[in-house]
């Protein structure tokens, strides 16, 4: 029976799944594959030699600081451990043929895949809860921005969404009683957008010539103006921010709702 300690200054994941992976082509093996994880001090590195050789253990790393490595090796080799290093090399080789120096951030791997697969969920989440949508779940939801129509929810919605956040939009109507999701959510959440009556009526007119909306209530100013009073009367008495967009990019109201938001 082969006992191989798999140790890393990370999660060990990586060196695991390649070990398995090279292990499968010896079907009649009899091997113990135990991990040992978060191993980045002098003491924890002699530690674990210490226990591989009590145990006839072999080591299978992955260590990223060089640092970690090199100790590693020197403590194997003294104390008679054989040891096999499945990323220094290839560190190395790449860093000769990139001429560029490794960061060694243990866990580097796998922070970038837990951030790609949140801004994956984010931006699911986003097109599930846009325009109102979906409000069972609202409390899943980092940020929420309401306001009238035309005032920028769904394009800064997906802005953050594409950048990790869970967002969603709900529109605020003079007529219609917001749903109580929304009420109920903590009011550091919420983010109301305004834009200036006259450019939103530029806007309206844009979208009823290209969606043939009547004109009537939807580009007029008097209603317009009507709509942002009850949206901001609502936004201050449920505590929600106020968010003047007028004028501003995607970018820039996105910025200004992420340095207020509580998310840091």
């Amino acid at each position: 029976m082969l006992t191989i300690f798999v140790v890393s200054d990370a999660t060990g994941e990586t060196a695991e799944r390649v070990l398995k992976a090279a292990l499968i082509q010896f079907p009649k093996a009899e091997v113990i594959v135990e991990r040992r994880k978060g191993v980045r001090t002098t003491e924890q590195i002699r530690a674990v030699v210490e226990e591989a050789l009590v145990r006839q253990a072999v080591i299978v790393h992955t260590m990223v600081a060089h640092r970690s490595r090199g100790e590693l090796l020197e403590e194997a080799r003294r104390r008679g451990v054989d040891t096999l290093d499945l990323l220094g090399p290839v560190m190395e080789r790449l860093a000769t043929h990139l001429k560029l120096t490794p960061q060694e951030k243990p866990g580097l791997f796998r922070q970038i895949a837990e951030a790609r697969s949140r801004e994956i969920e984010a931006v699911d989440f986003a097109f599930r809860h846009d325009d109102g949508q979906n409000p069972g779940d609202l409390e899943r939801a980092e940020v929420v921005l309401v306001g009238v129509s035309r005032s920028m929810k769904t394009p800064t919605m997906l802005y953050l969404a594409y950048r990790g956040w869970f967002a969603a939009n709900v529109p605020l109507i003079e007529q219609l009683e917001p749903p109580p999701e929304l009420l109920a959510l903590p009011s550091s959440k919420v983010f109301c957008l305004l834009v200036t009556p006259e450019r939103l009526v530029e806007l309206r007119r844009v979208r009823a010539q290209r969606e043939g909306i009547p004109h009537d209530s939807y580009v007029s100013l008097e209603a317009i103006r009507r709509e942002l009073h009850y949206a901001m009367e609502l936004s201050r008495r449920r505590g929600w921010r106020l968010i003047d967009a007028t004028g501003k990019s995607v970018e820039e109201v996105s910025r200004e709702i992420i340095a207020l938001s509580s998310r840091q």
